[in-house]
């Protein structure tokens, strides 16, 4: 009998001991949760809200939402869906603490080593590169880049259409900008060395840069996309987010971030144009106000590429495109969309657009 007491208390202490334990490695667990959350920068109620969202979403670490881009699109999604079922989708104080999830999405995103990494020289630029090249006293051209050496670059021959003087480009000097894909715009100084034909190409050889200045970073992320828009000239008493009952100018929009898009148009187009473009997204219309600040114009196949920076939006269209890049909303049923159209439509679009001005500016966005 004594034995089967002593056992008795043995196990009672073991189980005491390890519940015990368990519940002090928990309020540790929680209370590093909250010190990160707090590093991170949310508030005490956000963090609260965030310590819900990872149980109701069976987050085995917890912490893990602060540095784990997967884990925390689970808790995102699971806010989304309950937001949606709830209809609490014009509640302010929801509204808010999504767009504090989705700016720390955001961060995680621009954080990664693809984006960060950028370059330093142009031995690293990837051939098919586009640049638009300054020649100072005499404009701006297009080009790309064809060939990419230990000695030299192989460039396409520049044009600017608008531009009809020809130019002798052996020992000009000039200035080579770019947008680099996902991550900034660069420009660097060079000199023409000589005119050749690379590829079947009528090219140019010019001298590397050991040095690229890095002009504009990436600020927003980016969904790439291929839906029907329509584009409006923007009214001088135009507000954003209103919503235009009659169609506009078929276009195409190709991507979309929180702080612009690009959408492509038949013909030329015109730099600084303020514009509206207005599509469909998870049933509803959107609509976007902005300014072109680009123009990327294909000539082969007439049409114009315009890099927009949208005005300001407002807190639940941010959150609602946000959902979009993010991947966080269902899949559309695209038989359902209102502004579906044919891709030849867009050419359309041609005779009521300006003639396009060229730059070497070039868009965080698109």
């Amino acid at each position: 009998m004594f034995v089967l007491i002593i056992v008795v208390i043995a196990v009672l202490g073991t189980a005491f001991f390890l519940v015990s334990r368990s519940k002090k490695e928990n309020y540790m667990n929680w209370l590093q949760f909250f010190a990160r959350g707090k590093d991170a920068g949310f508030s005490f109620r956000e963090i609260e809200l965030l310590r819900r969202l990872a149980i109701v979403c069976d987050i085995e670490e917890p912490t893990s939402l602060f540095y784990s881009q997967l884990q925390l699109d689970v808790c995102i999604r699971s806010m989304v869906r309950t937001i949606r079922m709830s209809g609490e989708n014009e509640d302010e104080g929801t509204q808010d603490f999504l767009s504090k999830l989705y700016d720390y999405r955001k961060k995680i995103e621009m954080d990664k080593p693809r984006i960060k990494n950028g370059i330093s020289n142009s031995r690293q630029i990837t051939e098919g590169q586009h640049f638009r090249i300054l020649v100072a006293g005499t404009g701006v051209y297009r080009s790309h880049l064809v060939k990419n050496d230990s000695q030299y670059l192989t460039i396409a021959r520049p044009v600017n259409t608008k531009i009809t003087s020809a130019l002798s480009w052996t020992d000009t000097k000039i200035s080579v900008y770019f947008w680099r894909e996902d991550d900034a715009g660069y420009v660097f100084d060079s000199e023409v060395l000589d005119e050749v034909f690379s590829k079947g190409v009528s090219s140019l050889k010019i001298s590397h840069s050991e040095s690229l200045f890095r002009t504009q970073k990436r600020k927003s992320v980016r969904i790439r996309l291929h839906r029907a828009a329509f584009l409006y000239l923007a009214k001088a008493d135009d507000v954003q987010g209103k919503i235009e009952i009659e169609p506009g100018l078929k276009c195409f929009l190709e991507d979309l971030s929180d702080t612009g898009c690009a959408v492509t148009v038949g013909g030329k187009a015109e730099s600084e144009m303020r514009v509206k473009i207005q599509f469909a997204m998870d049933n509803s219309a959107i609509s976007m106000l902005g300014t072109v600040r680009s123009i990327d114009f294909k000539e082969e196949v007439n049409r114009s590429i315009l890099h927009i920076e949208a005005d300001p939006l407002s807190i639940e269209v941010r959150n609602q495109i946000l959902s979009e890049v993010f991947g966080m909303l269902p899949e559309e049923d695209e038989e359902a969309l209102p502004f579906r159209v044919l891709d030849d439509e867009a050419a359309g679009i041609s005779k009521q657009i300006a003639p396009a001005a060229e730059t070497p500016q070039e868009s965080t966005d698109g």
